[in-house]
């Protein structure tokens, strides 16, 4: 199985509370690191959604737009403005 941790997406930036300031995300990796490291919730549907389809697309199992997709969510979930 070919492991790409890297897939590129289109930028994503976050704006986070506190120190974070704008977080910009444009790889599923990127995206997997902030959301089990950097992310200010650690529940809610989306954002379990987001992690296991990180994982799948460092994998290659989907395409790496689905797992943007899943981070925009979790984002909106957790109440994390989005510049796009």
């Amino acid at each position: 199985m070919n492991r790409d941790t890297l897939q590129p997406f289109s930028a994503v930036t976050l704006v986070m509370g506190g120190a974070e300031g704008y977080r910009r995300v444009n790889s599923v990796r990127e995206a997997a690191e902030t959301l089990l490291e950097h992310w200010p919730v650690e529940d809610g549907e989306e954002y379990v959604t987001a992690v296991r389809v990180c994982l799948d697309a460092m994998m290659g199992v989907i395409c790496p737009e689905a797992a943007r997709e899943a981070f925009i969510k979790a984002a909106e979930e957790a109440g994390i403005s989005l510049l796009q």
